[in-house]
């Protein structure tokens, strides 16, 4: 190979190495660490090559009119490039739209990828639109009126800037990730329905990860497309997206230097490594095994080593030190943890929280709602009914939570409490009736907006977010934060960093009021089961609640631990909380609740202390005999 030779074979390798990094970190951002599954990421790719392709171009009539194009404003550089990102941007838009509200999990990848094999239909049969299977050719390099793009010089700067370009998109997802904005997406991405419970606009949320991973995307195609100087539908297949994923996961899925070094391992190494392979066989082979190789490679990477070669870090705070390998289990059978909460009065354990409710929008989240008349009732259920597929679960369900009560709901194994609890806050939709905060109806209000209006739910199964420390967990809970939009994370830590500060004081005081100190830099998802409802409830109560709706929060807890758990709810009844909670043992049931509203088959049986239960024979001989 000769000097030539070896200068285009090492500028090619840069260039692609450069495009590469930015697909696979544009989709490392969406999959790795918001959790959405772009199967369709490849047509953004597209979309941004051939917007920079024709952004660049002549008018197709240019070259003897061979090709036919939309387009062709012959716009100088960097407009194409621009453009490209603007285009891979604006297509999340209709993405967003086709697949809904259901934008999560196997549906949406579903739907993405049955999109990408119709778009690339359509590139390939409608010859009108973008010039059919032919593609386009004759594509100008950039600046190449000023400049010569065969020369060395050329090479290596364009090489050198694609390089330069993944390392400031780097820069920039980094920023995004390290924030309190990235650790938002990453508790998405652990448990969608728990963080639209906590105040999460997931639909925002998600829009944002497409519109900016296809905005990278479409960066990456322009730069490949002004280096080769042609665009062909044939070489954006829907296949491509799984190569780019075989990347993410064997490089280290939320770690964005995994995505770099899978970059580099899969899409550049398997093609070099291809070259070196004397041809046998027939002339498919070769490319059909790397299919085969890059298939194997992500099988075994997720059966072996899930978490890839650059496993996502842990993000500590030093104050706490360094966490072992796993955090000690205190004894116990079954995740009832035989300790207790530190020797505290019962006062709040929360810090400055507001007396009255806040009602919120997107806009402006801290906006201050009326305070309702006194001997109004916080929270009301009117007539409310739920049907999964024409079987009622909840039927005609009526009742009003006063405010400072801690109000028990108890009935049997499929009485219909959780799906009350559910429809209180928004995580189901009521099929009929209609619910009253503060005296409005929220009937139609999705989850999010009501918990950021204060009222706040845990769920019957520990739903803590596995892969943040627990310190995170509660952190991931602070509404409002400055750093928990995108334009805050981008701002940086000096935008953000005095809030987040205070934050981790209140999370911190938390964490010594319930004894977790210690397990502060553990994720959540190591430590037993009563530990995890600890922080489920913890987390709940750094919202800040008007109403805290409890989902058995003392199942899998040990009984003198359940009944101090039981004396801080209590406590925080007193300063003006309502709280609402499912729970079975009926003897703390008896100790702390009143009043107690006892179901059955989805319907409310009675309503009172548990003495007055108890003398009611109904309710005897639908739960309490058994």
């Amino acid at each position: 190979m000769g000097s030539n030779g070896m200068l285009f074979y090492l500028t090619t390798l840069l260039v692609y190495g450069g495009v590469d990094a930015l697909a696979c970190l544009g989709l490392s951002m969406q999959f790795g660490v918001a959790g959405v599954t772009n199967f369709g990421f490849i047509i953004f790719q597209a979309a941004g090559a051939y917007a920079a392709a024709v952004l660049s171009m002549p008018g197709d009539s240019a070259n003897g009119g061979f090709q036919t194009y939309v387009g062709g404003l012959n716009l100088p550089f960097p407009l194409p490039w621009i453009g490209a990102a603007i285009v891979g941007g604006l297509l999340a838009l209709p993405f967003t739209f086709l697949v809904g509200r259901r934008l999560r999990g196997d549906f949406a990848a579903v739907g993405l990828l049955v999109t990408a094999v119709m778009a690339n239909l359509l590139v390939t049969n409608y010859r009108p639109f973008l010039n059919g299977s032919a593609g386009l050719s004759l594509v100008p390099a950039p600046l190449q009126s000023s400049f010569d793009p065969q020369s060395a010089s050329y090479q290596w700067a364009y090489s050198l800037a694609a390089v330069a370009l993944a390392g400031a998109v780097f820069y920039v997802l980094h920023r995004l990730t390290e924030s309190p904005y990235g650790r938002t997406l990453r508790a998405m991405r652990d448990n969608d329905v728990v963080a639209d419970s906590l105040g999460k606009n997931l639909t925002s949320l998600r829009l944002s990860m497409l519109v900016l991973g296809g905005a990278i995307a479409g960066l990456s195609g322009a730069v490949l497309v002004g280096f080769i100087n042609l665009w062909a539908p044939s070489g954006w297949g829907y296949a491509e997206t799984v190569v780019l994923f075989a990347a993410v996961i064997i490089g280290g899925a939320g770690n964005h230097k995994g995505a770099i070094l899978g970059a580099i391992l899969v899409p550049l190494g398997f093609e070099e490594a291809s070259r070196f392979i004397p041809p046998f066989g027939s002339p498919g082979l070769i490319p059909a095994l790397q299919w085969v190789a890059i298939g194997l490679l992500i099988t075994l990477f997720i059966w072996f080593r899930p978490e890839g070669v650059l496993r996502e870090k842990r993000r500590v705070n030093l104050r706490f030190g360094l966490p072992d390998t796993a955090p000690p289990v205190p004894a116990g059978a079954g995740g009832n943890d035989a300790w207790s909460l530190p020797g505290t009065s019962t006062r709040s354990i929360l810090t400055d929280r507001p007396t009255a409710p806040r009602h919120q929008t997107d806009d402006a989240p801290d906006s201050a709602a009326p305070t309702p008349e006194p001997q109004a009732p916080v929270l009301e259920a009117v007539d409310v009914a739920r049907s999964f597929h024409g079987v009622p679960a909840v039927a005609g369900v009526s009742f009003a939570l006063q405010r400072g009560r801690l109000t028990g709901l108890i009935g049997p194994n499929g009485a219909g409490k959780s799906t009350t609890l559910a429809m209180l806050a928004g995580t189901l939709p009521v099929s009929e009736g209609t619910i009253r905060y503060l005296g409005e109806d929220i009937t139609g209000m999705p989850a999010y907006k009501r918990a950021r209006g204060g009222l706040v739910r845990t769920f019957q199964l520990a739903s803590e977010f596995k892969k943040l420390t627990v310190l995170e967990n509660l952190l991931s809970a602070v509404p409002s934060e400055r750093g928990d939009t995108m334009r805050g994370a981008i701002l940086g830590r000096r935008y953000w960093g005095a809030e987040e500060e205070r934050a981790t004081e209140d999370a911190v005081a938390m964490l010594e009021r319930f004894g977790l100190t210690q397990y502060a830099n553990h994720y959540a998802g190591d430590l037993s089961g009563g530990q995890r409802r600890l922080v489920e409830i913890m987390r709940a109560l750094m919202t800040r609640p008007t109403v805290l709706l409890l989902d058995e929060p003392m199942a899998g807890v040990h009984p003198h631990l359940a009944r101090e758990m039981g004396h801080q709810l209590v406590g925080l009844c007193n300063e003006g909380m309502t709280i609402m909670m499912v729970e079975h043992e009926l003897s703390i049931m008896d100790e702390f609740c009143d009043p107690v509203v006892v179901m059955a088959e989805g319907a409310v049986l009675a309503e009172g202390t548990m003495s007055q239960l108890r003398a009611r024979s109904e309710v005897v001989e639908a739960y309490l005999v058994g």
